[in-house]
């Protein structure tokens, strides 16, 4: 009897510690396919900082059929990434998303032009095809073509838009003269096509003074209103704050850290090396908190949308530091 009651408290001993030790599921939905973009949340997976956090971390990649915002209302995240235009704009019609970390402190995003359709400057867009893509990715173009004083109707004297698939394809052939691009992904699509930089003049949003926050991490605002939840978003953004730190000072590791989660079997190492050399130029100088400066110029350039801006009001409540003060400090 004796040793059937010690056999008793000993399982439930290694019952309670089991429990105890038990990682608080996070399951992060990315804005795009499994690639250098996102290799700061591989690493944290891959290197363990998220398991030292008490995590078990899914991450689920994204594509052209899923919107962040859609998975996030429908209860298929913890936590997504997304464009701040995109957030802001899901925001104002009714879904609570709160930012709770910037790891990407510039912008990549860019049209790429080929000279020989005539465009050497901003002003030369004028009755041009324009590529662009939708699916919330449009606000920037939308507000910069505002600041520009040009319709996007197709109009005389404004620009014809085309909408873009997730490609290159319209600019080399010939269906417009400019198509939107990422400074590590899109533009060396045209590169490895056979255009060279020399045919190509690139207009940087951020140069241009309309770039938006890319790739923040967003959360539902009811659910910070759970200490349990907050506690997991701090552990969570204090990882992956290191995944992306480790991630700059070792971009090649981190490509292939990526390439290795890529179930599609669609990256190649040469593009994911060369992605993760730009991307850690997008990160750097980030440590994970939201910039307010940053966040402020952002929604200036989506009021000014004219007729039809992206937001209609300063938003409120739409972004915290609680958690970012809590991970990093």
């Amino acid at each position: 009897m004796k040793n059937l009651i010690k056999g008793a408290i000993a399982s439930a001993f290694l019952f309670g510690a089991s429990a105890a030790q038990a990682a608080d599921d996070v399951t992060l939905q990315l804005k795009w396919v499994t690639q250098a973009q996102f290799a700061g949340y591989y690493v944290a997976l891959d290197k363990g900082f998220y398991e030292e956090e008490g995590l078990n971390v899914t991450i689920k990649p994204g594509g052209p059929d899923i919107a962040p915002a859609q998975v996030i209302a429908g209860g298929g995240a913890d936590v997504v990434l997304d464009w701040m235009p995109s957030a802001l704009a899901s925001r104002e019609k009714g879904l609570d998303l709160v930012n709770i970390a910037q790891p990407f402190k510039s912008s990549g995003m860019m049209l790429t032009c080929r000279k020989d359709a005539g465009v050497e400057t901003p002003a030369d867009f004028a009755d041009k095809t324009l590529g662009v893509w939708f699916f919330g990715n449009e606000y920037p173009f939308l507000s910069w073509m505002n600041k520009l004083g040009l319709k996007t109707d197709g109009s005389d004297g404004g620009v014809t838009v085309l909408k873009q698939g997730f490609n290159v394809d319209p600019i080399l052939q010939g269906q417009a003269a400019c198509v939107s691009t990422m400074t590590y992904n899109e533009y060396w699509q045209i590169i490895d096509a056979g255009l060279t930089p020399e045919e190509l003049v690139v207009f940087k949003y951020e140069d241009e003074g309309v770039s938006t926050l890319e790739d923040g991490m967003y959360v539902l605002g009811e659910n910070l209103k759970d200490e349990a939840f907050k506690d997991k978003m701090v552990r969570f953004v204090r990882a992956s704050m290191k995944g992306w730190k480790y991630a700059e000072e070792n971009p090649d590791e981190a490509a292939d850290i990526v390439l290795d989660n890529d179930a599609s079997g669609a990256q190649t190492e040469k593009h994911q090396r060369r992605m993760m050399s730009e991307v850690a130029k997008l990160t750097a100088g980030s440590n994970g908190a939201l910039d307010v400066a940053d966040y402020e110029r952002t929604v200036q350039s989506l009021l000014e949308g004219g007729s039809d801006p992206v937001i209609t009001k300063a938003p409120e409540g739409a972004w915290t530091h609680e958690i970012t003060d809590a991970a990093l400090n």
